[in-house]
């Protein structure tokens, strides 16, 4: 009986990770955009990869394992998904769904937020600890709490945050190559103990782009002709950061390591996708939380692509699964274990909530707002107006044409969906504000497509 191209890939991969635990190293850049990187993320379009950053390190790890289309971060900010991360919740869920302080005098007071993970939640690096793994977490913390030594990581490089950075200048811009060399210094020892790696590398990049290489810096001057500095800086630093991603991958083969160690590379947020996608850091459309995904390992196919929605808070129950975890996992995880998508299948993730959920009861990006992910359904909720609007992202990803007065029936039933799972885990909500003045309302950091002061309204 002849076996189905699906079941031998999914049984290669199961013997893979079966026969010996991989090491896993997840690589998280900061503030890349969908669209940030020199290979699609899509490949029917064109404009899902970068017309100006060069990136051909990580174009090279794509083309050598998968491309997830799809992929979202828990937030549209920073440290509500690294929290998300570790413990494998929902930020909303958690309480924690901005990292910058609340803006002041606007029509709503932003929903509370809290900036120190808490000793009884459990990591992601403890689970894998306590099946024998060696953990390291370097560069950006951002979590308050004691640092990643006080949750479950062997080695770090203690509580930092985005100033820890700042010091790095070129050879060592925000220290993108001190951290590549502590990991390949702690993957030695960890293999000299015999021992399977967990190392989360959060980079700081595509922060303080001012501190990029000279001479990238000057290259993109005369690529980006009419660009401005940040732009200019950002794509500097991209290119800084895809060097030493290939400098670190180049270090797994030569310890002839690539056949045993999962790679994964993602961003904690979405970015400027001005081309692609709505929005950006800060909001909820689109651009502000889709973000790039490419996965190598073991059994995974070179050059190939899924197309089903995976969120950050599916690597910790998927990391466990890698990993052999006997230890009983918390309870109340929101992600599902995506290994089956890996080999090819186009079944989707299963997770104890089918619809995805992103809560931002904030000022930044856009006006105090949330949104709910069902099939190739989304809806978006603003506080403020109270007012709904629909997307169909399988015929409109960026997320133009309003269908909430063409469909009110699935308009009202999301909506609800919405308001009950925000109710249900008591997540924390935007308040009118009593001294609000229209007059003295300060304008926004991000815009604000969904207020009041808006500017397009699709």
């Amino acid at each position: 009986m002849k076996l189905s191209r699906h079941l031998c890939c999914l049984l290669l991969v199961q013997a893979a990770f079966a026969a010996t635990p991989p090491n896993i190293l997840f690589m998280l850049s900061d503030d890349q955009a969908w669209s940030g990187l020199s290979c699609q993320m899509h490949p029917d379009m064109p404009d899902s990869k970068s017309s100006l950053v060069q990136t051909p390190n990580i174009a090279r790890l794509a083309q050598q394992g998968m491309r997830f289309s799809a992929a979202y971060a828990p937030a549209p900010v920073c440290s509500p998904t690294r929290i998300s991360l570790q413990t494998g919740r929902n930020p909303a869920a958690l309480g924690w769904t901005k990292a910058a302080p609340a803006e002041q005098g606007h029509r709503l007071i932003e929903g509370d937020n809290r900036k120190s993970i808490r000793d009884d939640e459990v990591t992601i690096g403890q689970m894998l600890k306590s099946a024998g793994y060696a953990t390291a977490h370097y560069g950006k913390w951002h979590l308050a709490g004691g640092g990643p030594a006080a949750h479950g990581y062997d080695e770090s490089d203690g509580d930092t945050s985005n100033q820890d950075a700042a010091p790095h200048l070129p050879p060592n811009p925000v220290d993108i190559f001190g951290m590549g060399a502590r990991a390949v210094d702690f993957i030695k020892r960890s293999q000299a103990a015999k021992k399977p790696f967990f190392i989360q590398m959060s980079y700081n990049a595509l922060h303080y782009p001012e501190n990029a290489t000279p001479a990238l810096l000057e290259k993109y001057r005369k690529l980006a002709a009419g660009g401005n500095d940040k732009e200019v800086g950002r794509a500097a630093i991209a290119e800084d950061l895809d060097r030493g991603v290939g400098e670190l991958m180049a270090k797994l083969d030569a310890m002839g390591l690539s056949k045993t160690t999962i790679v994964i590379y993602m961003s904690d947020n979405g970015g400027s996708n001005r081309r692609t996608l709505n929005g950006g850091k800060g909001d909820v459309w689109e651009g502000g939380i889709r973000v790039p995904l490419i996965i190598r390992g073991p059994g995974i196919a070179s050059g190939s692509w899924c197309h089903q929605r995976v969120v950050g808070y599916d690597f910790f129950p998927t990391f466990c699964r890698w990993a052999g975890v006997k230890a009983m996992l918390p309870k109340q995880l929101d992600g599902g274990d995506i290994t089956h998508l890996l080999s090819g299948s186009s079944e989707p993730v299963k997770r104890f909530r089918e619809s995805l959920v992103f809560h931002f009861p904030h000022y930044q990006g856009d006006s105090p707002h949330s949104a709910i992910l069902s099939g190739h359904m989304k809806l978006i909720h603003f506080y403020e107006t109270g007012e709904n609007r629909l997307f169909d992202l399988e015929e409109d990803i960026s997320e133009t044409q309003n269908l909430a007065a063409a469909k009110p029936e699935l308009t009202s039933t999301l909506a609800k969906q919405l308001a009950d799972y925000l109710r249900e885990v008591g997540a924390e909500m935007p308040k009118p504000n009593p001294n609000y003045d229209p007059n003295q309302e300060p304008v926004r950091k991000g815009g604000g497509k969904g207020g009041k002061k808006g500017g397009k309204k699709p």
